[in-house]
């Protein structure tokens, strides 16, 4: 079982991340794809659930400020097994 403490780790950064090109085209960087490769952080917070387990979850999320998009779905996915196996300790208490 993967270790649920961990961060996630940290994703490429933006002139380095592949981005699919247009067309179905091979992929190419995000300069080379002439996209802002400026990360700028969401400024979105987030107010503690009372959930330890909930809590830790989605303070995961607070980690993807300044993440370039192609960095957030292995984050996104961490976040929904963990919310999902905490709905499931509820259903086996």
């Amino acid at each position: 079982m993967p270790d649920r403490t961990a961060p996630p780790a940290s994703a490429p950064s933006p002139a380095s991340a592949p981005v699919p090109a247009a067309g179905g085209g091979p992929a190419v960087s995000a300069a080379a794809a002439g996209r802002d490769a400026e990360v700028r952080p969401l400024g979105v917070e987030f107010t503690p659930t009372g959930d330890p387990a909930v809590d830790a979850a989605i303070g995961l999320l607070e980690a993807l400020d300044g993440v370039p998009t192609e960095g957030h779905l292995p984050v996104y996915e961490d976040v929904h097994q963990r919310l999902g196996e905490t709905l499931a300790a509820l259903d086996r208490s």
